[in-house]
């Protein structure tokens, strides 16, 4: 394992064997980091996130509390992840929201899923198995399991297999292997 000086990993964090994490990386307690995964300059795993082997996340993504990445996603550059459907910085009342006051909304990306840079995942929804997410992408809702998607809201345009090449249904895209 390789771990810059200038990144912060908290007690109890737990970062499995030849991952590495570069420049100003900040790993919070309870974190849970494979092996051979990659953690590009200024990334954040809060704190009991999940992230799986071979995992590989570019330079200032934040991957928030409720976040679970399986084995072999790529996550690509300034990927944003949400986990507040109904944020705000105070209660209606005016007085600054305490960690009681939100509701944590889970979202998980399934294995060999790649998601492309400068990309909006909101919470509460669930990347299939080598789905692959265009850059600029805002994603609102599911995505199925070897799907193309793009755009703001996100929508799926076709399939990928798991090499990343483009088939006209989700079917050839599964058969591809």
């Amino acid at each position: 394992m390789f771990i810059h000086p200038s990144a912060n990993v908290e007690d109890d964090a737990s970062i499995g064997e030849n991952t590495k994490v570069w420049h100003l990386c900040h790993i919070r307690r309870d974190a849970r980091i494979g092996r051979d995964c990659v953690l590009g300059r200024g990334v954040f795993v809060d704190a009991g996130v999940q992230i799986g082997n071979a995992v590989k996340i570019q330079n200032y993504v934040s991957v928030f509390h409720g976040v679970t990445i399986e084995d072999g996603v790529f996550v690509g550059p300034h990927v944003c992840f949400t986990n507040d459907l109904f944020p705000r910085a105070v209660n209606p009342d005016m007085s600054l929201k305490a960690a009681d006051d939100w509701v944590l909304t889970e979202t998980r990306i399934k294995a060999g899923a790649a998601i492309g840079a400068n990309s909006t995942i909101v919470c509460g929804i669930t990347i299939g198995r080598w789905a692959m997410i265009g850059s600029g992408s805002v994603v609102t809702k599911d995505v199925p399991d070897y799907a193309l998607v793009v755009g703001n809201p996100g929508r799926i345009i076709g399939y990928v297999t798991a090499s990343g090449q483009r088939v006209a249904t989700q079917e050839a895209a599964m058969a591809a292997g």
